[in-house]
């Protein structure tokens, strides 16, 4: 392992001090076979634990038989995967990019676009909200509320405006600004794991549609499963005009698309976006097994009750040490709101009792468990954040 001073990768994460080099389910293992309980899923992206078999499989049988056209000829397996994330959602037509940061900018292009040949605006307008976050690109992270994401990165990419997170006085300033679209996190990951309230939403949708504003949802983090539903919007009872998915989509494969409704996909005509590599027959085989294990089996059902359990038990943290002060998210994605650092006692989690969770602010400790752990590995978590917590 390379001293990060001396690596030749450019130094643009702080690392941890340990090389991953296997992994399956619930645990991976170190270059020296130190194994570690994984609460972090490859930050939401490991959804079905790690190498789950049933994409091992199909991948495996793909690799032997195609890696790359391109986009210039038809794929099966795309088409087969854009087929399963439209019959499980409102959307009608699908795209496929890389990541999630590629997803959220085919939302920003595809508003754009609508705004200039459906609206006929000159200058299209993109809503999003305050302490969000939607990646780091220059269009994405332009899209993003949080300043320190920004500086140094300046001009921003212009069309962008921002209101406050579950404030009702927003809806009528978002009805003034006349927005083409707006962008918005059903709950905030990175910027704290603060889920959107229910209220609030219902009024933002019933807004959007009485004045034609298309509703983007960014399901990157929240989708395939990862808060008890397939995508988060489902949780609402609102039906958006474009959703944005990455992460969990592939089970680790670099995947992204954005799912629209026909009326916006429409704009997307030949020539006017694209990719190399975005849905090409190896990611696509991953996405479709993950899909299709998660539409088709029990795993939804299973990672409830195991959120139920996992629920309760840090509720009890909460109530018995003070150094727990609340627990908040959707499903099994969850902030735990601590008093001092987090990042203290995500490091004391792995370097004392090898479990590997994240921090998701200054105060807030991000855990995000595999759809498929078990009790058992509940229970070893739990006991290692009572220790931790003493």
């Amino acid at each position: 392992m390379y001293k990060e001073s001396e690596s030749p990768v450019m130094h643009t994460y702080g690392r941890f001090p340990i090389t991953l080099v296997e992994g399956k389910g619930s645990y991976v293992w170190d270059e020296q076979g130190t194994k570690y309980l994984d609460f972090t899923s490859g930050i939401a992206t490991c959804n079905l634990g790690h190498v789950p078999d049933v994409v091992e499989q199909a991948v495996q049988e793909q690799l032997s038989k195609l890696w790359h056209c391109s986009n210039l000829y038809h794929i099966p397996s795309q088409e087969k995967l854009a087929q399963a994330l439209t019959d499980h959602s409102f959307g009608d037509q699908v795209f496929f990019c890389n990541s999630g940061a590629e997803a959220n900018e085919a939302a920003i292009k595809i508003a754009k676009k609508y705004g200039h040949d459906v609206l006929k605006q000159d200058n299209p307008l993109i809503i999003s909200f305050n302490n969000s976050f939607h990646g780091r690109t220059m269009a994405t992270l332009s899209a993003t509320g949080q300043k320190k994401i920004q500086e140094g990165f300046t001009p921003l990419t212009p069309g962008f405006a921002f209101l406050p997170f579950n404030d009702d006085d927003s809806l009528d300033e978002l009805v003034k600004q006349k927005p083409v679209a707006v962008l918005l996190e059903l709950v905030q990951g990175e910027g704290g794991v603060i889920p959107a309230d229910p209220v609030w939403v219902s009024k933002l949708a019933a807004t959007c549609q009485e004045h034609g504003i298309l509703l983007m949802i960014d399901e990157i983090q929240t989708g395939m499963g990862r808060t008890g539903k397939l995508f988060a919007y489902q949780h609402y009872g609102i039906e958006p005009d474009v959703i944005s998915v990455a992460k969990g989509l592939g089970s680790g494969f670099p995947i992204g698309a954005i799912i629209a409704k026909e009326h916006v996909a429409k704009v997307f005509s030949p020539g006017t976006h694209g990719s190399t590599f975005g849905g090409n027959p190896i990611v696509t085989t991953a996405g479709l097994a993950t899909i299709n294990h998660l539409t088709q089996t029990d795993i939804l059902d299973h990672a409830n009750k195991i959120a139920d359990y996992l629920w309760n038990a840090l509720e009890n943290l909460v109530e018995h040490k003070k150094e727990v002060k609340s627990v908040r998210g959707e499903g099994l994605l969850i902030g735990l709101e601590v008093d001092g650092k987090a990042i203290d006692y995500v490091n004391k989690a792995r370097e004392e009792h090898q479990l590997l969770i994240v921090v998701a602010g200054p105060q807030i400790v991000r855990l995000l468990p595999p759809l498929t752990a078990n009790q058992e590995e509940v229970e070893q978590f739990i006991a290692i954040m009572d220790k931790i917590f003493s």
